[in-house]
């Protein structure tokens, strides 16, 4: 076990003394941190065996580069494959190459999957020869916030390492001030499928290179967030090689449009992100089968595209004014609207709205009109909206509503459908008013069944947030006493049972009137105190 030991304080690059030069173990996450371990302070290591994730920060390990590493002996060699370390990390320290290169071949016998170098110095330069056919069980390997000599001119010691490197799947090199990157280092990742580049100086003229013919044949995932690209089409060039890319993120970078070009992406691609590149327009051509694009963070006025594949469409933080048409997305469960210009969701655009998965429009400026509001709590009932609701969406107008929720902006069937209300109405008045001129004429007494026989289709509305209005007609003048008035309570009694079986929803019942109308141009309120008179035609909820 003390060569396992050897092998830890090797892989560590043993470090400068200092206040915390020990290692800690956190059992539940089964990682340990060492920090600025030394001879002195070795037997804390020891923990660090049972652990999958062992990290090392700081130290210079300068004056360990002669540190005698011999040929291991089969003990040696079944000690190193009891460790059940999957991951190594080291950070904080400045590395000789040529101490790495004698250490990097060890961890041919143990279980290391990946290794990660986080704000190192690599110093000098290794002899990598040992390497030569080598092959090490790592298929990560992520370079962040390094310094080391330009990759130009390197290429001898990739092929040293080729054995491995063209086993590797997995390769981030983000914050290091990479430039570029040769031609012959990408034909040697043969197997890599996904390479993080994030956060360099590369430059639209560096991509065709570093993609050559033949570099990264297996690569699928492609991150160039946050560099120095400027244009479009460079980049749509500088990638098309890669037949088998199917994810690109282009973020972060000040793209603009170019004249006119031939260029055609690979018709593999499917993720496309162009979040934060400042976009004022959709750029074209977009690849043909992308199936989630990410347009967010940019000035977006309008979106007018077609992708029949498109399952995804994120345009949050942008400056639209309105919902794009979804209609040119026959396949699309996505859509995220936040933090745009969009006042209202159009009925037509909500209908479509309905059929997908995850709709997001939280924090627009929205006009809370019948439509406006009434569209966005649709979706919501049904359980469309995600996150933000009801929270994050409010009124902006109009000023009776503004800064209200949109979720508590009333939106009954009168307020919103006053024209669906007049007509069922109208036709319930003038049964009622036929009924009472009738028994009046006849000089007899009326049937109240009869008279509730005809009002009760109309008083079943009333939970579907009408008014009602009850017209009835006297030809004797206003303030006389109608045969009927018992029915007419029992009317209203109706209408407020029907309101009570509501629940808590009473605010559907806008106004009860009840006017006697005479052939004498006059109308009386008959539920008013004091019988105030009212002008014909004069009367609410109708407005006529």
């Amino acid at each position: 076990m003390s060569v396992a030991v050897l092998l830890l304080l090797g892989l560590g690059l043993l470090g400068a003394e200092g206040r915390r030069n020990r290692c800690y173990f956190n059992r539940t996450q089964e990682r340990c941190v060492c920090y600025n371990l030394s001879e002195e302070t070795v037997d804390s290591i020891i923990q660090c065996l049972a652990a999958t994730v062992v990290e090392f920060r700081g130290g210079d390990v300068e004056k360990y580069i002669g540190f005698p590493i011999r040929k291991l002996d089969d003990s040696a060699i079944e000690a190193l494959g009891s460790l059940i370390i999957k991951k190594v990390i080291i950070a904080d320290v400045l590395v000789p190459e040529i101490l790495l290169a004698r250490v990097l071949r060890f961890f041919s016998y143990t279980h290391v999957k990946e290794l990660v170098f986080d704000s190192c110095v690599f110093q000098g330069s290794g002899d990598w020869h040992e390497m030569d056919g080598q092959s090490l069980p790592i298929l990560s390997l992520s370079f962040n916030n390094v310094t080391s000599a330009p990759l130009m001119g390197n290429e001898q010691a990739f092929s040293s390492l080729s054995t491995w490197l063209e086993t590797l799947q997995e390769l981030a090199v983000t914050s290091s001030h990479v430039t570029s990157l040769p031609c012959a280092i990408g034909k040697v990742f043969r197997a890599l499928h996904t390479l993080d580049l994030a956060q360099n100086s590369l430059e639209d003229g560096s991509l065709t290179p570093a993609f050559c013919q033949g570099a990264f044949p297996q690569l699928q995932v492609l991150s160039l967030q946050h560099n120095n690209l400027t244009s479009y089409h460079s980049v749509c060039e500088g990638v098309e090689l890669l037949q088998g890319l199917q994810n690109l993120n282009l973020s972060q970078n000040k793209l603009m449009a170019d004249p006119s070009s031939s260029c055609q992406w690979p018709a593999s691609l499917r993720i496309f992100n162009l979040s934060h590149t400042g976009l004022e327009e959709v750029l074209t051509p977009l690849p043909p089968n992308l199936e989630v694009l990410d347009l967010s963070h940019n000035h977006l006025r309008a979106v007018d595209i077609s992708l029949s594949s498109l399952k995804k469409l994120f345009l949050s933080q942008n400056l639209l004014q309105a919902v794009p048409s979804i209609r040119n997305y026959p396949l699309l469960d996505t859509l995220h609207l936040d933090n745009n210009s969009i006042s209202e969701l159009p009925q037509d655009e909500v209908t479509l709205l309905e059929r997908l998965q995850d709709v997001t429009a939280a924090n627009n400026p929205y006009n809370c009109s019948c439509s406006g509001a009434g569209g966005l709590q649709a979706l919501a009932a049904r359980g469309h909206l995600g996150q933000g609701w009801p929270q994050d969406y409010t009124c902006q107008s109009p000023p009776g509503y503004q800064g209200w929720r949109v979720a508590a902006v009333p939106v009954s069937v009168l307020r919103c459908h006053r024209a669906a209300v007049v007509a069922p109405l109208c036709v319930a008045l003038a049964l009622l008013g036929l009924a009472g001129a009738l028994c009046l004429l006849k000089a007899r007494p009326c049937h109240r069944e009869k008279v509730l026989e005809l009002a009760r289709p109309q008083l079943a509305l009333v939970p579907l947030g009408y008014s009602v209005s009850l017209l009835l007609w006297d030809p004797h003048g206003p303030g006389t006493q109608l045969p009927f008035q018992s029915v007419i309570w029992q009317v209203i009694d109706t209408i407020f049972q029907e309101l009570e079986a509501l629940g808590d929803d009473k605010q559907s019942l806008k106004t009860v009137s009840l006017v006697q109308v005479s052939t004498h141009d006059k109308a009386w309120d008959l539920l008013h105190p004091d019988g105030r008179a009212l002008q014909v035609m004069d009367v609410t909820p109708l407005g006529l």
